[in-house]
């Protein structure tokens, strides 16, 4: 190492080997392993499996995410100011990791067969916000551990598009892989495998995009990658909802195959990179404020992707509440209804979950950090502050709220969509093709509005990193 390359390493721009940007990637493929089972196929176990009414689930997933709303800003505020012995932030893949795969594996337990309507429902509040909660102490210090690796802001896109192309490897084991696997557990004669490759969609794309996204950045700019890939997301969503009006699903599945396709391209590439977002506003706020508050910046971004998925997570159960969907009976539905499949699949999950986060922990040297004397006046009265002073991060997190209810809405109704549709009333098959394609594009046409806000190019971060990196000389 020469002695420039020294200089710059003193001063934060660190280079990281592979095995280091792999094992910060594998925290994300954990967390998708765990946390995007949950959001695809948990509600559909909970109506077609547990045996809760539509509008029941519907309202337990809204008070879960003001739960959070709440929790939130206190888990930010707690991890900037402490500093536990393992690491300020890595210390909570380990400290959260072990309870969170236990939550996650009793959400699909389904032992109150048999109990009151009220047991199973205090059962699934219980075992359901507790694991939200464990989520977010593994979250936001996660997301705060990408800023402090290093400053550079092409090795903080490389760590981006390595994280996100994990976290897609972990959505394409979720949302291909649960539907084999539980029909493989339930004994089950026929394989899911439209479902499956329909589901597997929604994250194939990455694997030949995201390593694209920094060329593709340097090409066309950070903001018109957003249009493009948010237009060609957009495009696919209207697509998918003109071919399934043209007949039965399988009748044209090829087409329905290429409409997702094209759907989720234009999605993991815009959603995946607003992740790189996050250091910039960082940078921004120690810039104008002299505090490096990155818990503080991902508890408030934590706090509006949460009321993304809320508003997400509510939508789809109300819309079939509305719309008079009903469980399909066992020998009309394409996904097994075995509860005990269903369990033993969350526990394989969860527990390659915590491994990959004990791996991601064992990777990860954080360097950019404010030390204990420097963070110990930090209250949660600055989360607010920061909001409200902090321009470049109000747009970022109505991003958030926009691209995580798209995403929200749309992983949730994949499952009911493939699950025979055409067995459903033709209102509920409306309203689920509304779901799956109208509302996800309305909510892209806001993100590409929100994201024209957004101010902050490279020049400017590097520019301001600079200039932190001399004040703290």
């Amino acid at each position: 190492m020469d002695s420039k390359t020294t200089a710059q390493e003193t001063k934060g721009f660190y280079k990281l080997s592979w095995l280091q940007r792999i094992g910060f990637g594998s925290g994300d493929l954990a967390q998708n392993l765990i946390y995007q089972t949950i959001c695809m196929y948990l509600l559909f176990f909970y109506t077609d499996i547990y045996g809760l009414p539509p509008g029941v689930a519907a309202t337990m997933f809204l008070v879960v995410r003001l739960v959070d709303v709440l929790w939130d800003p206190l888990v930010g505020t707690y991890i900037d100011k402490h500093n536990p012995r393992w690491g300020k932030y890595r210390s909570y893949l380990v400290l959260a990791g072990v309870p969170l795969t236990v939550l996650a594996i009793l959400c699909f337990w389904n032992g109150m067969e048999g109990q009151t309507d009220m047991a199973k429902l205090i059962y699934a509040y219980v075992t359901y916000v507790g694991l939200s909660m464990l989520y977010t102490l593994i979250n936001v210090p996660y997301g705060a551990l990408n800023s402090s690796l290093t400053r550079d802001t092409d090795e903080i896109t490389i760590l981006t598009s390595v994280r996100m192309f994990m976290a897609n490897v972990g959505g394409l084991c979720v949302s291909a892989g649960v539907p084999i696997l539980v029909a493989i557990l339930a004994a089950a004669k026929d394989l899911p495998t439209e479902m499956a490759l329909f589901m597997g969609l929604g994250s194939l794309p990455s694997f030949i995009f995201m390593p694209l996204v920094p060329a593709i950045k340097k090409k066309v700019g950070k903001k018109n990658m957003f249009y493009i890939f948010l237009t060609v997301a957009i495009v696919g969503m209207a697509m998918l909802y003109v071919i399934s009006r043209m007949g039965t699903v399988k009748e044209h599945i090829t087409l329905v195959y290429i409409a997702q396709f094209i759907k989720s391209t234009g999605v993991i590439v815009a959603t995946g990179y607003m992740w790189a977002l996050i250091p910039e506003v960082i940078s921004y706020a120690e810039y104008t404020s002299g505090k490096r508050i990155a818990g503080i910046v991902n508890a408030l971004t934590g706090i509006f992707y949460k009321a993304g998925m809320a508003l997400g997570g509510v939508v789809p159960g109300a819309v079939l509440a509305y719309t008079g969907y009903q469980a399909a009976a066992q020998e009309a539905s394409t996904l097994p209804t075995s509860p005990s499949a269903w369990f033993y699949t969350m526990l394989i999950y969860a527990l390659v979950g915590l491994a990959l986060l004990l791996f991601c922990f064992s990777q990860t040297k954080e360097r950019v950090v404010m030390d204990e004397s420097e963070t110990k006046n930090v209250k949660v009265s600055d989360l607010w502050t920061e909001f409200f002073h902090n321009r470049p991060l109000r747009v970022v997190a109505l991003f958030f709220i926009t691209a995580f209810a798209m995403m929200s809405v749309g992983n949730a109704a994949g499952a009911y969509f493939m699950n025979d549709l055409e067995s459903q009333t033709p209102l509920a098959q409306e309203g689920i093709r509304w779901l799956v394609c109208i509302i996800p594009a309305l909510l892209l046409l806001l993100a590409m509005f929100i994201i024209s806000r957004y101010e902050l190019t490279d020049e400017v971060i590097d520019n301001i990193n600079i200039e932190i990196e001399k004040r703290n000389q």
